[in-house]
């Protein structure tokens, strides 16, 4: 059974640090995703990487994250440095087996997702 376990959301300060975590069972290795999703607004793409460790940001993240990833424990992270308001959002760890990972479309597997507040 394919699971996604993200960690490490919570409530911060506007110019605070966060890193989530997202920890895979039941599958090889895959490209890692994050995405996020705001109240009232569509899933954004945030970041994702290979296996190979090509990196992808969305605009948001660009500059203030940074994703990285543990071949061995199936893992990969998500340091958030810099939040502001906006980044305020439900945070999802998915799964693709496709080159390109900044398309939602080709993830197959989710997670249940992390709340991520940034306080004013």
């Amino acid at each position: 059974q394919v699971q996604l376990l993200e960690s490490g959301g919570g409530l911060v300060q506007a110019g605070g640090s966060l890193r989530l975590s997202c920890t895979a069972s039941g599958l090889g290795t895959y490209g890692m995703g994050w995405f996020r999703r705001a109240p009232g607004k569509e899933r954004e793409f945030v970041a994702a990487i290979s296996l190979s460790g090509t990196v992808f940001y969305g605009d948001s993240a660009l500059g203030r994250f940074s994703v990285t990833r543990d071949n061995l424990k199936n893992s990969a992270d998500l340091q958030m440095n810099f939040l502001k308001p906006e980044d305020t959002a439900v945070y999802y760890c998915a799964a693709s087996r496709f080159v390109e990972l900044n398309d939602e479309r080709h993830y197959e597997y989710w997670g249940q997702g992390t709340q991520v507040t940034v306080s004013s």
